[in-house]
């Protein structure tokens, strides 16, 4: 079945949760491990890891999951027009200059914009408001992010032409149940390609960011004596701040801190844009309908049930949570394992995808006989 454009599906200039995919030419792993040269190019996911961390920086898109494999990547974003909106014409110029700088320094990084930079975006309204949108497109990002990794993997195989099968693949998620269950299946692809067999060990995902900031937080407390009251926090230098093979295993509390939080709580007032005050990503607003801990306990009785045919025993949790959305074990099993097959342009409960209509033409997303079985 033919696909919408993607304008017809979501737009920058609104709030907008997409599940983006790409993979590499002829289905080879030139991100991995290739069986026919023997090469191994594990250091560019590294590559791309490094600038999904910068491009949550800098764009105005919370960036949800992620999953980097041998030939292909996933992606759950959120495009943020309210976040950005709130960026005065200065920042907005800045942002874009970090992500297409014209000047970088000796090892290609973006160095920071000087004053005379910043004017010839902001005197331009036209140019402005152009940047302003381009922020929260996931267009844009996805531009960006593939055609980096292209040029600089290219480059160093001395290659020309595509390094990309084709333009990357998006599917809208319109609710919780979509939501949940696709942040499920982007964390658990290298346990079901069976890369890894447990959390802990799926690397380049969000859910080992998420899990080593957790233990790094909880060795930080335990360090901590309960009498210090205001316990000395020491900067690390320059020099440390470089990333190495040794450092990625060792990362600090702030493993995750480019990702979005788990927990959406708007119960304490986290309502509207919820920007980050820390600016190591778009905004401090969660997406999920559940704590970080019932996630990860979700994930771990999901990843155990994957290659078995019968069910094991389901804890009250877990119950509760599935239940919250509507969803049986079998149910939940199989849009974890198929998701990316029972979806097209749209991904949700078959009565939302046929009240949603595309945005300009109105025209109704199909529900594939499969997915509505699913939810039956």
């Amino acid at each position: 079945m033919a696909r919408l454009a993607r304008a017809e599906v979501f737009s920058p200039d609104e709030v907008a949760i997409v599940h983006v995919m790409n993979r590499v030419v002829r289905r080879c792993f030139l991100l991995g491990t290739d069986s026919l040269t023997g090469k191994n190019y594990d250091h560019r996911k590294g590559w791309i890891e490094d600038l999904l961390e910068r491009y949550a920086a800098c764009f105005g898109i919370d960036l949800l999951g992620f999953a980097i494999l041998s030939n292909h990547f996933h992606l759950i974003l959120r495009s943020r027009p309210d976040v950005v909106a709130t960026w005065d014409d200065a920042e907005v110029a800045r942002r874009w200059l970090l992500l297409c700088p014209i000047r970088k320094d000796d090892h290609g990084n973006p160095l920071e914009p000087n004053q005379a930079e910043l004017d010839f975006i902001q005197n331009d309204a036209r140019k402005l408001e152009l940047i302003r949108l381009r922020l929260s497109d996931i267009g844009w990002w996805m531009r960006l992010l593939c055609q980096t990794v292209a040029m600089r993997a290219n480059h160093e195989d001395n290659e020309i032409g595509r390094f990309w099968q084709s333009r990357f693949r998006a599917v809208r998620l319109l609710d919780e149940a979509a939501l949940v269950a696709c942040a499920a299946y982007v964390d658990l692809n290298p346990i079901r390609a069976a890369m890894a067999d447990r959390l802990e060990t799926s690397d380049y995902t969000s859910v080992q960011r998420r899990i080593q900031a957790q233990q790094n937080q909880s060795e930080f407390r335990n360090t901590v004596s309960p009498s210090d009251s205001s316990p000395t926090v020491i900067k690390p230098s320059r020099r440390s701040v470089k990333k190495t093979d040794d450092a990625r295993t060792k990362q600090l509390s702030t493993a995750d801190r480019f990702l979005a939080p788990l927990p959406l709580d708007e119960r304490n007032g986290k309502t509207g844009p919820v920007a980050c005050r820390t600016g190591a990503r778009c905004s401090d607003k969660g997406f999920l309908p559940m704590t970080q801990e019932n996630y990860l306990r979700l994930l771990r009785w999901t990843a155990k049930q994957l290659p078995r045919e019968k069910l094991s025993r389901t804890s009250p949790e877990l119950k509760e949570v599935l239940n919250k959305l509507d969803l049986n074990a079998n149910a939940w099993l199989a849009l974890v394992r198929k998701f990316g097959r029972l979806f097209y342009n749209v991904a949700g409960r078959p009565q939302t995808i046929e009240l949603t209509r595309s945005r300009m033409g109105q025209h109704r997303h199909y529900v594939r006989r499969e997915t509505r079985e699913v939810f039956s």
